[in-house]
């Protein structure tokens, strides 16, 4: 009997361990499949892909250079993903007032190389970008018939100038002094802008402004030219601000004004090559 007995439970301890055997494979199985599963599912695993780093640029830039910056700043934000422009357009002599006063902006654009100058402690090296003549903006049509810069001296004429302190008053300065032309002009302007607007509006019967800013007003003033040995060739600095919040980003923008693309928009619009 008791052989019996010590038969049976050993019969039934082998019919146990028989069933128990593959669960235990089926619980390996399972861990391990969970394990890779883990690991498939690591982060570390998985392709990084940074998304594009938000940049704001402000530019400070010569009243001159409205309209063809508008454009442009268009193009460089289609073409750099997360980069806004943003302009802020005056007198050069105003812009470099306003970073000697510490405003915050990334680039500064000058109508003249002498304005850039004196700010050179608050700027990276400038690039030429472009350059620009004058022309003698009349009303449209040119009722007084004028032709040249002498018959700016009329005292009967109404003409506007910009102040010697702007770039485009210095230019226009210049040639009628190396003319030995006395003009008395009614009012001397902040900006080329407000000279053009003197004369679209008839507030003025002439003005001194450049090429590519009475190109903006095609059919509302007309453009007298004047000869090259009489002219002035205005040169438009760029440079990146020692205070620019992302000097790289900056950099990258001041840079693009001379590339192809930017130089293609600046010649459209009438400027000549730097």
């Amino acid at each position: 009997m008791s052989s019996f007995l010590t038969r049976r439970r050993a019969a039934t301890a082998i019919v146990t361990a028989a069933l128990l055997l593959p669960l235990a494979a089926c619980g390996d199985s399972d861990d391990n499949a969970k394990g890779d599963a883990g690991a498939s599912a690591s982060p570390s695993a998985a392709p990084s892909s940074a998304a594009p780093k938000n940049v704001s640029l402000t530019v400070l830039a010569a009243a001159s250079l409205t309209d063809v910056f508008k454009t442009a700043g268009a193009t460089y934000e289609k073409e750099h993903p997360g980069t806004t422009v943003k302009f802020s357009f005056a007198g050069s002599q105003d812009l470099a007032a306003q970073v000697k006063q510490g405003a915050p902006a990334d680039a500064l654009v000058t109508a003249d190389t002498k304005t850039m100058d004196g700010v050179k402690a608050d700027t990276g090296t400038p690039t030429i970008i472009a350059k620009n003549r004058l022309v003698i903006a009349t009303a449209k049509g040119n009722p007084d018939k004028i032709d040249n810069l002498k018959d700016l001296a009329d005292p009967k004429l109404k003409v506007v100038l910009a102040a010697p302190a702007v770039p485009v008053g210095n230019y226009s300065k210049q040639v009628l002094d190396a003319q030995h032309i006395d003009v008395k002009p009614v009012s001397q302007e902040a900006d080329v802008r407000a000279v053009l607007s003197k004369v679209e509006l008839g507030e003025a019967d002439a003005g001194i402004v450049y090429k590519t800013d009475a190109a903006t007003a095609t059919g509302k003033v007309d453009a007298v030219s004047i000869p090259d040995a009489q002219n002035a060739v205005a040169q438009y600095p760029a440079a990146t601000l020692k205070t620019a919040k992302d000097s790289a980003a900056a950099t990258a923008f001041v840079a693009w004004l001379s590339s192809p693309e930017a130089q293609k928009i600046l010649q459209a619009a009438g400027f000549q090559q730097p």
